[in-house]
């Protein structure tokens, strides 16, 4: 049994949880998840069985793009609603949309990001929530993320009473990238606290929502004997791979480790994908050094 499921994860639930609940339905221990996803936060989850959980680094180099809101007027200490508050500042009146987009498009682009103390990132070889329940504080690494954009259609409801404004907001990102953390930068871009006040990840590992499934409905395509209804294979984490079909003779060296020319593989590409029979059997990556293609990821020899 290998390939992808396009998991959609329910709210409540850690992407653990979603694996060992397909563990238990699929009957088999190979099961990895490509892109941890918070226990309040619902959306695509692609989950590699078998063979398959060799993609997932390819899966989670795919962009991601998000669905929420962000609430300004005060912060916690998990940068969403999760966490108890730290700070609050009531507003007295609405950001204008004109001024809510000119603080997103300072987040747009290559720019870097501070992971938030409540995160799995480990430093010093212990995750960062660790640090936090501990009441410790911790120097955080920064890293690189790109946010391809981060769109805002209206400047969304404001409420008076308790001082806060809601905005919509939709968010296509690399990998690595923190939502919480864009949220609570938004508000510091506009001078207040803010807080991620929901979320549903949209898209991911070239999976959209409408081509997620249920918990439910893997366990009922396991009972009615249909599991290939969802389960996608695993040439769909390498399509942005140029493709290169092996007959018999090449087949037979690959399967063995062997070395191929690029003029064996008809290609000038950096990383090919091998295909056997219509399988996906693996990827070669061109060595400067050999001058020639060396295997980069087996997937199967058979």
């Amino acid at each position: 049994m290998d390939g992808i499921i396009p998991l959609y994860k329910e709210r409540g639930l850690t992407s653990f949880d979603c694996v060992a609940k397909l563990r238990h339905i699929l009957h088999t221990k190979k099961v990895g998840h490509s892109g941890t996803l918070d226990p309040g936060v619902d959306g695509v989850l692609p989950i590699c069985i078998g063979s398959a959980t060799k993609v997932v680094p390819y899966l989670m180099a795919s962009g991601k793009v998000y669905r929420g809101s962000v609430t300004l007027g005060f912060a916690t200490t998990t940068e969403d609603l999760d966490g108890e508050e730290i700070s609050r500042r009531q507003l007295t009146e609405p950001f204008s949309l004109v001024d809510l987009k000119a603080a997103a498009a300072t987040l747009t682009g290559t720019i870097q990001q501070t992971p938030p103390m409540f995160s799995a990132v480990k430093v010093n070889g212990r995750k960062l929530y660790e640090y936090a329940r501990a009441g410790e504080t911790v120097e955080r690494p920064t890293r690189t993320i790109t946010v391809d954009h981060f769109t805002l259609t209206d400047a969304g409801t404001f409420d008076g009473t308790a001082g806060t404004q809601t905005i919509k907001f939709e968010i296509g990102c690399s990998k690595g990238t923190y939502i919480r953390t864009l949220a609570v930068d938004l508000g510091r871009a506009l001078g207040v606290p803010a807080v991620m006040s929901d979320l549903t990840r949209l898209k991911s590992g070239g999976f959209t929502l409408d081509q997620a499934v249920s918990l439910d409905e893997v366990a009922s395509a396991v009972a009615e004997e249909r599991l290939d209804d969802v389960l996608r294979p695993i040439d769909y984490a390498l399509q942005d791979f140029p493709h290169v079909a092996l007959d018999d003779h090449l087949w037979g060296l690959v399967k063995n480790g062997v070395f191929l020319s690029a003029h064996e593989v008809s290609s000038s590409a950096p990383t090919i994908a091998l295909s056997y029979q219509g399988q996906t059997k693996c990827l070669y990556q061109w060595s400067d050094e050999k001058k020639q293609y060396k295997p980069l990821k087996m997937f199967a020899v058979n």
